[in-house]
């Protein structure tokens, strides 16, 4: 039995990876803070299917002693501070997990488990403003945020321990992936949950912004620039990119996307549209949520990726958008918990 560890377990990719990789007859470790773990009450279900390691990414002696007990085959690396806009307020961490934390992944992987293939979450975050659109493999990189320098010191990183060591290192270039198990800080699960509470006629939400602040408030919900324009699929594919790269005969690097650039507004659109409500009367501007260097227009060529690994996008924006509504709606119809 192939057995997998997957860092950043608790988050939505590590989840829907879990689920792929048991439908497939893996074993699978999830490498994880206790303090996540716990706070994931939604998860439990999951969690009795596989193992747990209580770990921290920014501690070596957790990465390799994980290494040592578990002996993966496979070994995923997700772990991140992984939102984009909260990296300015938390520069130092998201280097430290996002940029260093992969650094000591690789080496105590090279250390201790050498024969191990591992697969690292890249992003299109790394494009920046963009200096060549779609963009591919071969683009390159200039960050606009924290997180997309800590990201592209982690790309970087990954290849000199391909060349030199002769390490399995796969890295996707994942362009933006979403899902029901997105946390309250994306921008999709935001638009999302306004929709649903649009729906029902909540007023003021329970749930808070970045600001501590009602996600939604006298009905509406505050975004940040409106124009920004994003390629948007749905993690359950991306997921299954994943799989497939760490397959694959060479490590490379694979860009993952849909090729379909949509902005906020048609985001709004969709989302409040499928309850059918009109979005300019839900969705108001607030200059705290413009990022402070916009990233984009970012949007994929993922030819490389369907050429090679036979991957293409299999599930369509506005179901995707459609599932991430209805996940809220029951969710605030039946009081339950929603990620954080």
């Amino acid at each position: 039995m192939t057995r997998a560890l997957i860092t950043g377990i608790t988050g939505q990719d590590g989840v829907l990876l879990a689920e792929n990789l048991l439908a497939r007859g893996y074993e699978v470790v999830g490498f994880a803070r206790r303090a996540s773990v716990l706070a994931r009450t939604d998860l439990h279900p999951l969690f009795q299917r596989i193992k747990v390691f209580h770990g921290d990414a920014a501690n070596s002696v957790d990465i390799a002693d994980a290494l040592l007990q578990h002996r993966p085959d496979e070994l995923y690396n997700l772990a991140a501070q992984s939102a984009p806009g909260s990296s300015w307020a938390q520069s130092l961490e998201t280097g430290d997990i996002t940029a260093m934390g992969a650094h000591r992944l690789f080496e105590a992987v090279r250390r201790f488990a050498p024969g191990c293939r591992i697969y690292h979450a890249s992003s299109s975050e790394m494009f920046g403003a963009v200096v060549e659109s779609p963009q591919r493999e071969t683009t390159p990189f200039n960050p606009a945020n924290p997180y997309a320098a800590a990201k592209v010191y982690a790309h970087q990183i990954a290849h000199v321990y391909r060349r030199s060591y002769g390490m399995f290192i796969a890295c996707g270039i994942l362009f933006n992936h979403e899902s029901p198990l997105r946390r309250m800080n994306f921008l999709t699960q935001k638009v999302a949950y306004g929709a649903a509470c649009a729906k029902l006629g909540i007023q003021t939400s329970r749930h808070l912004n970045e600001e501590g602040e009602p996600v939604v408030s006298e009905g509406c919900v505050a975004l940040g620039n409106l124009d920004a324009s994003r390629d948007w699929g749905h993690a359950r594919d991306y997921v299954e990119a994943m799989w497939r790269m760490t397959q694959h005969p060479t490590a490379e690097d694979f860009v993952i996307g849909t090729g379909t650039l949509r902005t906020v507004r048609d985001l709004c659109e969709a989302a409040y549209g499928y309850v059918g409500l009109d979005w300019r009367n839900f969705v108001r501007t607030d200059a705290r949520f413009m990022r402070l260097s916009e990233t984009g227009p970012t949007v994929a060529d993922a030819s490389k990726a369907l050429r090679e690994l036979g991957w293409k996008p299999t599930i369509r924006f506005d179901a995707m958008i459609a599932e991430m509504v209805d996940a809220q709606l029951a969710a605030l119809r039946s009081n339950a918990r929603l990620p954080d």
